[in-house]
């Protein structure tokens, strides 16, 4: 079983749920087709989204607030035969964490990095974040947010991030992204647009979202994916492009070190040397 014994405390409904289910299955699909439980890593952080260690069944780290990329990466450093998967919320990776999330796109490291974005810091009640949108009102910003938000997609196209891609919370495109960044060799970043139904509910976002697959997008293409980031700046919502932005190959940190070479080889971590 993948699934722990401990009690979800997560809010009723919450989209959390969806990305909760669709990776379960998609560890639980991996190892019917003969993986091993211990072939997995995750990583999180801090806020809401990080009560996903508490219920998958795999071995890893809880990190501090804003620290899971580097965790992730001393964890491929000492096993890179492990794969690793970093699960952030908004505030986590495009605040504090900002710095370690371009340059892990910079380094090109063989993980998956999802970042669930309701567009508040929802564990600390509702605080804007760096995706938050004009005018958002809480009880720290009672004028209402007046700084435009980041477009991370944007940001990770222009970081050299590899496979880029967002998903709505729907837990048969997470699964099936999912399968694509874990097939990827090279630094995998997924975004899943989550609302908050406490703090920063859709309003609408589910009606306006729509597949770059079934539009033909070409994710090979640097520019065309550059232009699709562009519809949804966090701000106005006219239309949300999900599914994979951009896919292209590059080397891989773990390939750049004759050390992590021969372990990657041998199927083995740095725990198994003989000293």
């Amino acid at each position: 079983m993948i699934a722990t014994s401990m009690k979800s405390t997560w809010c009723p409904g919450c989209y959390n749920f969806q990305i909760l289910a669709a990776f379960k299955r998609f560890i639980e699909g991996e190892i019917a087709n003969g993986k091993k439980r211990e072939d997995f890593a995750i990583v999180t952080g801090i806020g809401c989204h990080a009560k996903i260690f508490d219920y998958v069944n795999l071995n890893g780290l809880n990190s501090l607030h804003g620290r899971v990329l580097p965790t992730c990466l001393g964890l491929k450093i000492g096993n890179p035969n492990l794969t690793v998967f970093g699960f952030s919320g908004d505030g986590d990776a495009y605040a504090e964490g900002m710095e370690h999330l371009i340059h892990t796109a910079r380094y090109n490291s063989n993980l998956t990095y999802v970042v669930h974005n309701n567009q508040v810091f929802a564990l600390t009640v509702g605080q804007p974040t760096p995706t938050t949108e004009i005018g958002f009102k809480d009880k720290t910003t009672p004028e209402g947010v007046k700084i435009h938000p980041l477009n991370p997609i944007r940001l990770m196209l222009a970081a050299g991030a590899t496979f880029v891609a967002r998903v709505y919370a729907d837990v048969k495109q997470i699964e099936y992204v999912l399968k694509e960044a874990m097939k990827h060799n090279g630094f995998s970043f997924v975004e899943v647009i989550q609302p908050c139904l406490i703090f920063h509910n859709d309003a609408g976002y589910k009606e306006k979202i729509y597949s770059l697959e079934e539009k033909g997008h070409d994710k090979n293409n640097f520019d065309a994916a550059w232009k699709k980031a562009g519809e949804f700046d966090y701000n106005v919502v006219e239309k949300i492009p999900t599914g994979i932005f951009y896919q292209t190959k590059k080397d891989v940190f773990e390939d750049q070190f004759e050390q992590l070479k021969e372990l990657k080889k041998k199927g083995i971590g740095w725990k198994d040397i003989n000293r």
